[in-house]
Formats: C-alpha cells, structure tokens, sequence
C-alpha cells in the first residue's frame, strides 16, 4: 500500500519537515552581504540552486523571522542588490553553521567568528576567503508569497576560484575529491564522497512502423 498525504491540509512546519527529508541533498548558499554601514553579513540556506546560464540565474529561499519580518540577508539584498554565494566545502562546515546563529544586526558573523573576507571584482559585498569557489551575484526579482520566506532570483555576474580549481583552458572543475557540503535535513550535513559517472545514452535509430 502507498502513502498518500494531503499537503495542503498540513501545517507548515510539518510540510518543512517532509519536504526537506524527502528532497535531499541540498547544495548550501554561504551568502554574504553588507548591512547599513558596512557590517559584513554571513548566513547559510540550503533552499538554494542554480536555474539557468542565460542569463546564468540564482535562486535563494530566505526564510523570515517568527514574526514575519525579514532577516539581515534578506534587508540587505533588498536594499543592496548584491550578494556573493559562497560554496563551503565539509572542513568549512562547523564555520558555516556558526554564522546561522542569531547575531544581531549590527554584529558581523565574519568578524564575531574571525572568518577572513577578500574583496569581489563585481559586487560590493566581500566573499569569504577561505571558501573553494564564490559567485557574484545582482538581484533581478524578489517574490514574496507569504510571511514566512522569499525567493530572491540573481544573476550571476562574476566567479572568484582558488588556484587550481578551474583549468581555463579545458574549463573544467576539479574539486580534487573535496566537493561541496550537501544539507540534508534537521542538523545533519553530508560529505560527497561516492561519485559515479553515467553519460546520458544515444538511442539507437529507430524502425519505421509498416
């Protein structure tokens, strides 16, 4: 017998729980911005993904407070129209989950957990130094369809790597075996550790129905 549940007729937070157990594993956006008078922002959200090269789309689900008002990600990218989604991998996982902490507003996760900034080529917000790979981002749309959370699409305008992680000549990526960290639900994170390649298959020419 199979499991048929009625979405709609759930409460939020259950509709959370399933949803993020079922859908899984989940890349995480890192995402720095700058708050009023330069504080540095860090927070991660794994309702994130990329949708498209052309133009090459980003799209964040920034949950709001209990309340319904906005987070500092959310003010400051509304405000801004910047952000830079940093891309952790798994010794980066303790810092990352860190920065979900509530600071507040006028405090830099950065700066309260000594994670070191570089500067961006194409936005103002900095990136976080240490991450293997950051992507510039501008805001295009901001959708809001209920209290508790928006959805931010960006474009993305600039890509910052680390040494040997990009062959500019083959552009291939090579993560040399440390890939990204994936969320999977609650407080569990996963490492990617079993990677099996599988090429999409060329069918064979078809016979003509007599």
């Amino acid at each position: 017998m199979t499991l048929s549940l009625d979405l709609d007729a759930m409460t939020p937070a259950l509709r959370y729980k399933l949803l993020t157990a079922v859908v899984l594993p989940r890349p995480v956006a890192w995402v720095t911005t700058l708050a009023v008078g330069g504080t540095v922002n860090a927070a991660p959200y794994s309702f994130f993904n990329l949708f498209g090269q052309d133009p090459a789309l980003v799209i964040l689900g920034l949950q709001h407070r209990a309340d319904g008002s906005p987070k500092d990600t959310t003010e400051n990218i509304g405000r801004t129209g910047e952000f830079v989604v940093n891309i952790a991998t798994p010794s980066l996982n303790a810092s990352m989950v860190d920065t979900a902490a509530t600071y507040p507003s006028d405090v830099s996760e950065a700066g309260a957990l000594d994670l070191g900034l570089a500067a961006s080529t194409h936005v103002a917000p900095p990136r976080l130094a240490d991450v293997p790979v950051a992507i510039e981002c501008r805001l295009l749309d901001r959708l809001t369809y209920s209290a508790e959370r928006d959805i931010v699409v960006g474009k993305a305008v600039g890509l910052a790597a680390r040494d040997g992680l990009i062959d500019t000549d083959t552009w291939r990526v090579d993560w040399k075996g440390d890939y990204p960290v994936a969320r999977l639900f609650a407080d569990r994170y996963a490492r990617l550790d079993e990677i099996e390649p599988r090429s999409i298959p060329t069918l064979p020419e078809l016979k003509e129905t007599p």
